[in-house]
């Protein structure tokens, strides 16, 4: 890290107190991150499933190569090519895309990076795609390792079809470019299901989907890949999952967090805070803050002050935010910790992790390394 200035482009210098922090910024306390990926280290253990996080939630490398390195991760996920390519270049080699590469240029991009000593791999839910990519390959003299993504229910990519499953599984096992690493097995939607039974309900078809999948085609020794921070114990439970992709439970939000009420082993706490000031307390029962829309996604809601029942977050501008103080207790300069309502944009919004340590200082910065990287 070079030239960097206090206040300008970056938040806080390594070794400051908490209230030198310039705000908005985002915070992760160092303490409860550890405590988070440890208790992924330890499901995965016990549960002999392949761990790959998913580096969309976070974009930084820092945290990325500190679950590969302490939390027992085997890789990484991403969700874009030039995403991917961020993650490669700091040295993180095992990366699978989850997402479908139609453009001929991105895959002839691929194929390059390949060629290296990384290894990307990515999906496809389409026929014609498949084609393209042997070929671009075949030009590249690369070998590419694919998933077919299955459609399971989000009504978003993959394929459901059996006929164009198998077409697709005849013309990679045919082909002296392309390996069939697995399936591709990932419900959004399952993830934030509250009610337990509607949960398991969505969950067990989706399961179900998979396991005629696998059996129709006598398929084995394959990575079927999914599973989330919100269902990821109830995906796994069936063994179809060798590998679950994981991501919000390193830092958490607000809607996950709700989740919490229904889990009984494993509780994941937040680690991840948007730290805001005071800079207007001219209404009574009302202060403003300085983290406003560019500062967080709201998408899934407004962010929930922390462990402070009597304020509440009830409306944002671009960079304001009004907090209910009905007791008016907030004074000029006050800091503030908002859980974010959805954690991935919000990260896509800064530049910069400020990790606190369990003294309260400034332990370090890590650069949100990948933000805006979207192609």
């Amino acid at each position: 890290m070079t030239n960097l200035e206090y206040g300008y482009n970056v938040p806080a210098l390594k070794g400051m107190d908490f209230n030198e922090i310039q705000t908005p910024c985002l915070i992760i306390d160092l303490e409860i991150f550890k405590r988070n990926i440890e208790l992924m280290k330890q499901f995965t253990l016990k549960n002999n499933v392949n761990l790959r996080p998913h580096a969309k939630m976070h974009k930084s490398v820092e945290v990325s190569k500190y679950q590969i390195k302490y939390g027992n991760a085997q890789g990484i996920c991403c969700q874009k090519l030039s995403e991917a390519e961020v993650f490669v270049r700091s040295g993180i080699k095992d990366v699978l895309i989850t997402n479908q590469i139609c453009d001929p240029i991105k895959i002839d991009r691929l194929c390059k990076i390949n060629k290296s000593d990384a290894e990307i791999s990515f999906c496809v839910d389409n026929f014609v795609i498949l084609k393209n990519i042997q070929t671009i390959a075949f030009q590249n003299n690369v070998k590419l390792k694919l998933f077919i993504e299955l459609e399971c229910g989000a009504q978003r990519c993959g394929v459901d079809d059996t006929s164009e499953i198998k077409k697709m599984i005849n013309f990679i096992k045919k082909s002296s470019q392309l390996t069939l690493s697995g399936f591709h097995a990932y419900n959004g939607s399952n993830q934030h299901i509250i009610n337990h039974e509607e949960r398991m309900n969505s969950v067990n078809k989706t399961n179900s989907k998979i396991q005629n999948i696998l059996k129709y085609f006598e398929l084995s020794d394959l990575i079927v890949t999914g599973g989330g921070t919100g269902c990821f114990e109830d995906e796994t439970r069936k063994n179809l999952y060798n590998e679950i992709q994981v991501g919000s439970y390193a830092f958490m939000d607000v809607h996950y967090s709700r989740l919490n009420k229904i889990r009984s082993d494993i509780i994941f706490e937040n680690s991840l805070f948007i730290l805001t000031s005071v800079i207007s307390i001219s209404k009574s029962n009302f202060s403003v803050v300085d983290a406003g829309l560019k500062s967080m996604s709201v998408d899934s809601g407004l962010p929930v002050v922390y462990k402070n029942d009597n304020l509440k977050y009830v409306s944002c501008s671009d960079e304001h935010g009004i907090i209910e103080d009905n007791e008016n207790c907030l004074k000029l300069n006050d800091k503030l910790k908002l859980i974010p309502g959805h954690c991935d944009p919000t990260c896509n919004l800064h530049d910069w992790y400020v990790v606190i340590n369990k003294a309260g200082k400034v332990f370090d910065l890590w650069e949100i390394s990948a933000r805006g990287f979207s192609l």
